[in-house]
């Protein structure tokens, strides 16, 4: 049944990427920690983030806007360089959220750095529905990266990959992500995220958890464990099994330095 479910979704992921979807392929017996040579130069990017955010995660937007053209080039670069049958699932995963990440900052800086992205309007007035990049010869839009690509990996720490330019979001790491680095990378934001100030586990009995954990619990709960059993897995102050979870109010603020 397992591998009938798998080919399916493998199927209607091609059949979508034929109809001007962005392409993903889902591979039997593949995982996305499986490293291959990387076919990609993310340096650019990487120096970009090197450059402009901190180790909290941090964008110093306004000295970024001065290397807006090397945004740019780095995201026509991704254009240009489609994934197709040839990338690995760690090359896909790897480009998706780099590009996801590099659009989002392109945009702040395209809309002369709001005090929050829900400041920027769009198709029925959320950004995330805004098609304002290009991948081949079409324009796509954030939510067909996050939704159509990266959630169908069925790879929860993927939210704490992305980051979408506010206060309450998981950070944005200062490193690119590449085939090589991608279970690294997505371990450390996992980590990182559950045990920082967006999640107070004080009070083992009475958890506060980022609203994140509430919009996509069904992701964290996929496999049959429950919620605290995933946050468990990374948090350094464990929280109890039969705890009362509560979640905090999400800030959207731009998350600037």
């Amino acid at each position: 049944m397992r591998s009938i479910i798998v080919l399916f979704l493998a199927f209607s992921l091609w059949s979508c990427a034929s109809n001007g979807e962005l392409y993903f392929d889902l591979e039997e017996n593949t995982t996305i920690s499986e490293a291959t040579a990387t076919t990609l130069d993310h340096s650019s990017w990487d120096a970009l983030l090197k450059k402009y955010v901190d180790n909290k995660g941090n964008v110093n937007y306004t000295a970024f806007k001065s290397d807006l053209p090397k945004l740019k080039s780095y995201l026509n670069y991704l254009s240009d360089n489609e994934p197709d049958k040839s990338f690995s699932k760690a090359e896909q995963f790897a480009y998706y959220i780099n590009l996801y990440n590099a659009a989002t900052v392109f945009l702040i800086l395209d809309n002369d750095i709001p005090e929050s992205i829900k400041d920027i309007s769009g198709p029925f007035g959320q950004v995330w529905l805004k098609k304002f990049f290009t991948i081949g010869k079409k324009k796509y839009s954030l939510n067909n990266v996050e939704k159509g690509v990266l959630l169908k990996m069925g790879e929860p720490r993927v939210h704490f990959a992305i980051n979408c330019a506010s206060y309450s979001c998981p950070k944005l790491q200062n490193t690119a992500f590449t085939a090589g680095n991608l279970e690294k990378l997505l371990d450390k934001g996992a980590r990182e995220f559950v045990n920082s100030d967006k999640n107070d586990l004080s009070d083992a009995n009475n958890p506060k958890l980022s609203k994140i954990f509430d919009w996509y619990k069904s992701d964290f709960t996929d496999s049959g464990e429950s919620l605290i059993t995933y946050i468990n897995r990374y948090a350094s102050t464990k929280i109890a099994s039969d705890a009362s979870i509560d979640y905090l109010d999400y800030n959207w603020s731009l998350n600037k330095q």
